[in-house]
Formats: structure tokens, C-alpha cells, sequence
């Protein structure tokens, strides 16, 4: 399923108010927002109350019919965001008014590109994690995402020694490197 259809998905969950569509909504653009705001003069609260409000604004562009959204949900939640955020700043007067724009204290446009640039990274490296086969796929995701000693991965996958895992979880990182910037090199 490609990436359109699983956002679409994600709309038209959210419409119906489907409980994981929500969750996956907010597991996969709450941080990003979080951290734009406790980097610009916001806290922890203003980041939950800044992103619940575009939440609303999302769910309420999901129940219109007409509503079609032309880029990820991600880049529009960030988009709204970000508007409200500097609202917020410009009523709570944290700026000078001295200040023409906004825009040039909080370079959005750079972030944004920036975030759709590790999206699409991350992306490629799942599609590379999903070509590289067993049991490389099973070894690296117990190190680094299981975070595993190589003593349990050598019991784990039936090594002689943590030493023998070490050595093929580097020759599994070497053919993930090269899958991975295949791909990176034609995308």
C-alpha cells in the first residue's frame, strides 16, 4: 500500500473517528511538533494544546466531503501548527514589534523540508530493511531496536560467540549500506 493510500486511510479513519487512525496520527506527528514549539520560547503544555487544536481542525477538514488534502498529513498538521503557534507568540507578545515577519525568527520552510527529507530516508531504509532478507533483518532489528547484547543475539541465532554475531552483524550492515544507497542514488 503505498504511502497516499495509507494517509487517505488515515483521513478517513480519522472522519469516522476511528480510535487507531488518531493514535497513528498523533504517534507519528506529535513529536515534531513538540519540538518545534519547545524550541521556539514554548513549553510541554503549549505543545499538547497547540497540537490537540489542529488535531480539531484536521478532523473537522476530514468530515467535509470536499476536502482533499495534497501533500502528507504530516507537512499540513506541522502547517497549522506552526500558524497557531505564532499566533499564540504574537498575542502573548513574546516578540518585539519591531520584528517585520515572524517567519525570518522561525525558519519553517527549511525545517519542513528537512523533516520530509528524513521521512523519505526513513522511508528508503524501511524498503532496504525489507529486501535484505534473514536473517539479517531478525540480527539487526534485536541490536538496535531491541537493543540486545551480542551474548544473547550469538544464543538467540545460534552463534559460537558474541564475537561470530559481531562479525555478521556487520556483514548484514555492509548489505543493508549497499541496498539502502541503491535506492538513495535513483530516488
Amino acid at each position: 500500500m503505498s504511502t497516499t493510500e495509507q494517509e487517505q486511510l488515515l483521513l478517513t479513519g480519522l472522519a469516522k473517528s476511528d480510535k487507531s487512525s488518531v493514535e497513528a496520527i498523533y504517534r507519528e506527528n506529535y513529536a515534531i511538533i513538540q519540538s518545534f514549539i519547545l524550541n521556539n520560547n514554548g513549553t510541554i503544555d503549549d505543545a499538547r494544546d497547540i497540537f490537540q487544536e489542529a488535531m480539531v481542525v484536521l478532523y473537522e477538514k476530514s468530515k467535509d466531503t470536499t476536502f482533499s488534502l495534497h501533500c502528507q498529513i504530516r507537512t499540513y498538521v506541522y502547517s497549522i501548527c506552526r500558524r497557531l503557534w505564532l499566533k499564540r507568540l504574537q498575542q502573548l507578545s513574546k516578540y518585539s514589534s519591531q520584528v517585520e515577519s515572524l517567519e525570518e525568527i522561525v525558519p519553517v520552510e527549511e525545517e519542513v523540508e528537512e523533516h520530509e527529507k528524513r521521512n523519505t530516508d526513513f522511508l528508503l531504509m524501511e524498503h532496504a530493511m525489507s529486501k535484505i532478507g534473514e536473517p539479517c533483518k531478525s540480527l539487526l532489528d534485536a541490536y538496535y531496536l531491541q537493543k540486545k547484547s551480542m551474548q544473547d543475539i550469538a544464543a538467540e541465532f545460534g552463534y559460537t560467540n558474541a564475537d561470530n554475531a559481531k562479525t555478521q552483524k556487520y556483514k548484514c550492515l555492509v548489505r543493508l549500506k549497499k541496498l539502502f544507497f541503491s535506492q538513495y542514488k535513483n530516488a
